[in-house]
């Protein structure tokens, strides 16, 4: 790449900071502006990382030399600020979820493909070098024929400790779309598009209680299941079982098995981008330690492959159309756990082709 590719980075809170770390070492993207609801904050974080502009998004959006927004906004505001940066010529990467709904992500697509621009979503986690591991060893073979997965994230659930918890509890959040795209991205990743899902859901209490802050003792209502078991069919062939509960007084998560025709693999936890696999052979009697290899850089490494495929005419691999898929994949299960039934899943995506391990976002692109 000969020049980098100028970005804006809108919403500025808490999980802008990992974003800005990496986006401004690296070298094929140049961060040019921060803009925020709250022009302070905005500000407060260009000093912070050396940026050169801040302000409102409609500056960010007039800026000449930004070519992909960063939308870090809350979930409720990510149609939003994707359909408006589209709207002025950007590419966009959005936070997960890709928008509130099917129906408004599908709407997104549509306008980007329109107007030739890109749409990327988190996680990219994807892309990191433990799940970058488990991909490049299950297509050489090493598990046999990939036939199916467990997944499993339990807890008591996250307003013990976190200082605002209410909207974690609200429509639209819940163990399943809050912390679900990270194990199902994965699987999407692994074995591609899903056929069809089922799903039954909980509620353990009406209310919680927050356990830290200034709200200490405020009492909240709880307007989402907050245990989700699902069953997927995937078109491949393979299926999956998952589970996500914030009503377990036992934690556990970061739990992926893939099992194959002659061997089982534990994958690194979905939400890191780091870990080692573990592969276990029907005559052993103990897991194997395989270190994996690649990129661990963190949040914003997707960008940098998006920003890399635009100049290279290439695919990016966290798609909106893979983002999509999962945003139905969770509507789909949420609908399932109402009506009993199985539920069709009606989009689709291409695989992304796995990152070599040389790949490096610190290292410019070679061109």
């Amino acid at each position: 790449m000969s020049e980098p590719l100028g970005l804006a980075i809108v919403g500025c809170g808490t999980i802008s900071n990992q974003y800005l770390k990496n986006l401004t070492q690296f070298p094929d993207v140049q961060v040019l502006f921060c803009a925020d609801i709250d022009s302070g904050r905005a500000k407060a974080q260009a000093a912070a990382y050396g940026v050169p502009g801040s302000g409102s998004v409609e500056q960010a959006l007039e800026h000449p030399g930004v070519g992909l927004v960063v939308n870090l906004t809350i979930p409720a505001a990510h149609a939003q600020i994707a359909t408006a940066a589209v709207s002025a010529g950007k590419h966009v990467w959005n936070e997960k979820p890709l928008t509130p709904d099917v129906a408004t992500g599908q709407h997104l697509l549509e306008q980007a493909r329109a107007a030739n621009l890109r749409v990327g979503c988190a996680p990219d986690t994807v892309l990191g070098a433990g799940i970058q591991s488990a991909r490049r060893l299950i297509a050489e073979g090493g598990i046999g024929v990939p036939l199916s997965a467990l997944t499993l994230l339990q807890g008591p659930g996250p307003e013990s400790w976190h200082p605002d918890p209410e909207f974690l509890f609200a429509k639209g959040a819940g163990p399943l779309f809050d912390l679900g795209p990270y194990y199902l991205s994965t699987l999407a990743a692994i074995f591609g598009p899903a056929s069809r899902v089922a799903g039954v859901g909980r509620q353990a209490r009406k209310t919680r209680t927050v356990g830290s802050g200034p709200k200490h003792g405020t009492e909240f209502p709880v307007q989402v299941p907050t245990y989700t078991a699902a069953l997927a069919e995937y078109a491949a062939g393979q299926a999956a079982q998952l589970l996500f509960s914030w009503d377990s007084p036992l934690s556990r998560h970061g739990f992926i098995e893939v099992t194959g025709s002659e061997a089982t693999l534990a994958i690194p936890d979905p939400n890191r981008f780091d870990g080692d696999l573990k592969i276990r052979r029907a005559a052993d009697s103990d897991w194997t330690v395989i270190p994996s290899a690649g990129a661990t850089a963190g949040r914003g490494m997707g960008v940098v492959d998006m920003a890399r495929a635009i100049v290279g005419g290439e695919p990016h691999r966290a798609s909106g159309d893979m983002a999509l898929h999962v945003l139905e994949l969770m509507a789909k299960i949420d609908r399932s756990a109402a009506t009993g039934q199985f539920e069709t899943v009606e989009t689709t995506f291409d695989i992304p082709a796995p990152l070599s391990v040389e790949w490096d976002p610190y290292a410019p692109a070679a061109g």
